[in-house]
């Protein structure tokens, strides 16, 4: 267990050092670029699997996840 608490302590100091990097990155064009065509993508799979009376529901759930990544509220 010790080298897997040692990878964790290192993953979180590297996340501690690095905060401002990662929410810049994160709430960039290109990651809103992405995150849309991600998000779209798992939403109409979705849809696809669900019946049609949960697609207001996923439009929603797909609306809130988008809401928290990129550069468009």
């Amino acid at each position: 267990m010790g080298a897997l608490d040692d990878l964790a302590k290192n993953a979180q100091q590297f996340v501690e050092d690095n905060k401002d990097k990662i929410n810049e990155a994160l709430n960039s064009q290109q990651a809103e670029d992405i995150s849309d065509k991600v998000l779209d993508a798992v939403a109409d799979a979705a849809k696809k699997v669900t019946p049609d009376e949960h697609d207001a529901k996923v439009d929603e759930v797909r609306a809130n996840l988008d809401n928290s990544i990129g550069t468009e509220p």
